[in-house]
Parts: C-alpha cells; structure tokens; sequence
C-alpha cells in the first residue's frame, strides 16, 4: 500500500489542487482569495503525508528552525498577496491591449502561465547561483538542513521579489487576467510544497519532467559546485537546455548532505538571514564531494 501511495502522491496532490483551484474560480466563480484555505488543507495534508511517509525521518523533527521557516511563509505569502491587489494597476501600465488569450479556457490559461513564468524563474534562480550579489541573497534559502514542503517559502524577500519579477513581468506585458494570476502563485506555493517535501516519492519517468522533491533534493546538497544543478521550478526542461539536468539513482540524499558546505554556522535566526547578505561572509573548506555523486 505503501508504494502504491509513494508512486501516485505527487500527481494526484499537484492535479488535485489545480484542478481544485481552477474549480473554484473558474466553474464556481468565487473569488481568487478562496485559494488560501485550499492552499492551508493543502499544506495539512503535505505535513500529514510526510509524517506518514517519510522519505528521511530526522527532517520531520525541528531544529530550531520552525518558527523561522513560519516566519518566512508568513511574509513571502503576504508579499505575494500585496503584488495580486497591485496587478491590475500593473496590468493596465505595462500591457499590450489583446495579446493575451483570454478567450481560451481557464486551465490553459493557467498553462501557458506556468509555463512563462518557468521559464523566467528558473533562469533567475540557475543566474543567482552565479552573480556573487545574488548568490549572497539566494544563500539563505540554501542554508536549510533539512527538506519538507513549508520551507520551499524559505527565501530572502528580496530574492524573492527577483524571482517573482523575472516570472511575472512578461506576463505582465501580455496582460494577465488577475484570476489566472491568481491561480499561477497558488500553483508555484503548490508546487514549492512538492519540490521541497520529505514524502517518499516514486517518481519513475515523471522524475524527467516535473521538478519535484527527488529531483530537487540534489540541488540542495552542500557540496560547493556539486549543487548548481536542477534550477526548475515546475519542469526540468530548463535544466535539459542548460545542461544543468542532474539525478543519481546511486546516491539518496540523506541528512547531513544539506546546506552550504562553505559556511557551516550560516545564522539560522530571522532576522540575521536578513542582514547576512549585507555582511561579510567567512568561508570555511568546503567538505568533499561522495564518491557517489562525482560525474
């Protein structure tokens, strides 16, 4: 039964939200901001999951890092919330009038959404792991030592903002309904939920297309360059163009791979992470690459 649930959690959680969320704004018609108890029953189910099928137990226990990875949530979510109230404004400046399809159905909307602002996002997120400046603001989501599905909102909130801007302003220029909108940062929370998670996944050949945790697991590992890989957010086709494209059947990444190898004592209390990439950084060696994960 186990495994029957490990193969089929992934697609049936990423296809129940979306379809969910498209449900009730599209069919039902009721407002965008529904989403946010979908999203809440959909984190319930990602913690119950992981408690009940674990891909590495010890990530299910805190390390005095709960209240901080809340915290985190709590203003990336609230930021996110504040750029859909200022959309139409947006919309209305920067757009060109028709471009966008709207006459198409709802769910392929969301579709083509995604797919822009993947293509945007992951190419900021592979471009910050080589500008310095960049990099010192992304190190705080790489600081973690352990994976479940909250800390996938982990992120500085300028990071963030760089992120959501190389995603968001071309669709902003084709015009962006504020429902689709709306569905695109409910299906990116939905997916930061599955790419950082602590269930057991089996993925199969899905592992090739979706950037989900097993896949994703591998860019977090602490080992200097061996991590600069899996940039995607939703698909790894990114990956397959930049040659960044990585996954080891050999090799499970466990506890202990995580977080920057070269800075061991990274601060892991709120608002130090908001100060540290305005600080001088003191590097340490950085610890060897396995024997496992060497290409």
């Amino acid at each position: 039964m186990k495994r029957i649930v490990a193969v089929l959690y992934a697609p049936l959680f990423w296809g129940g939200c979306l379809g969910a969320g498209l449900w009730l704004v599209g069919d039902m018609g009721v407002s965008p901001v529904c989403l946010l108890p979908v999203f809440l029953v959909a984190l319930t189910v990602s913690f119950l999951a992981e408690w009940a099928l674990p891909y590495e137990p010890r990530w299910n226990h805190p390390v005095g890092d709960r209240a901080r990875d809340i915290v985190h949530g709590l203003v990336n979510e609230a930021l996110n919330a504040l750029g859909l109230l200022a959309l139409p404004g947006l919309v209305a400046l920067l757009s060109f009038d028709g471009i966008w399809p709207d006459g198409w159905p709802l769910w392929l909307q969301l579709a083509l959404a995604i797919v822009i602002a993947d293509a945007g996002i992951s190419l900021m997120h592979y471009t910050s792991h080589r500008v310095p400046w960049l990099w010192r603001l992304h190190a705080v989501h790489h600081s973690v030592e352990r994976l479940y599905g909250f800390n996938g909102l982990m992120k500085h909130p300028l990071h963030q903002l760089f992120e959501a801007s190389a995603g968001l302003l071309p669709l902003l220029v084709l015009g962006i309904p504020l429902p689709v909108a709306a569905l695109l940062a409910f299906a990116i929370a939905i997916q930061l939920l599955l790419q950082h998670s602590n269930v057991d996944m089996r993925l199969g050949p899905l592992r090739r297309v979706f950037a989900w945790a097993p896949v994703h697991r591998f860019h977090h590992m602490k080992y200097g360059r061996a991590g600069d890989v899996n940039f995607g957010l939703f698909f790894n086709l990114w990956d397959v163009v930049l040659g960044s494209a990585f996954h080891c059947d050999d090799y499970q990444i466990r506890h202990g791979d995580l977080g920057i190898g070269s800075r061991p004592d990274f601060p892991k209390d709120y608002l130090a992470q908001l100060r540290d990439p305005f600080r001088p950084a003191v590097l340490s060696k950085e610890p060897m690459v396995p024997e496992g994960l060497r290409r």
